[in-house]
């Protein structure tokens, strides 16, 4: 008898609440990765069209294009490159040319994020790595944004 796989293919998705303002969360997404994504960090992510590398020691890293910038509501970065050198994944590459899209909804003091990464979606293989990835950094965003000090990885 065939198995058939009735996995969704919807795209990751998260969302988290934080007690900031959406011009703080903006700007922890423009201009603050280092503190609560990874130290790891160059190029810059405040500038449409601007390129920008996070690593994640030797073996793991995405360079993403930030394609789209609406202050305090939305911003959007496409995946152009990217490795997960995991000895356990076979294909390494799978974030590449996937996007990720930030909206930022403020309801008084508390600020609504909704993470989507489109192309991110059980029927991958890094899918479980790289959700648990996503709700520990998000986590870590929430740390930043509340109290002032993220956990991000550390070279």
């Amino acid at each position: 008898m065939e198995t058939i796989n009735t996995r969704s293919v919807e795209n990751y998705t998260h969302t988290i609440e934080v007690k900031a303002t959406a011009d703080k969360l903006y700007h922890a997404l423009t201009h603050e990765i280092s503190l609560w994504w990874t130290e790891m960090f160059e190029g810059t992510s405040s500038e449409v069209d601007s390129l920008f590398t996070i690593r994640f020691g030797d073996h793991i890293h995405k360079t993403m294009r930030v394609k789209k910038l609406t202050a305090n509501t939305e911003i959007v970065w496409f995946v152009e490159d990217s490795l997960i050198a995991l000895p356990e994944l076979k294909n390494q590459t799978e974030w590449i040319g996937t996007t990720i899209v930030w909206e930022i909804r403020q309801k008084n003091e508390i600020t609504q994020i909704k993470l989507t990464h489109i192309g991110l979606n059980p029927g991958i293989e890094c899918y479980e790595i790289c959700s648990g990835g996503w709700l520990q950094f998000l986590g870590s965003l929430k740390k930043f944004l509340e109290t002032g000090s993220g956990a991000p990885y550390r070279k």
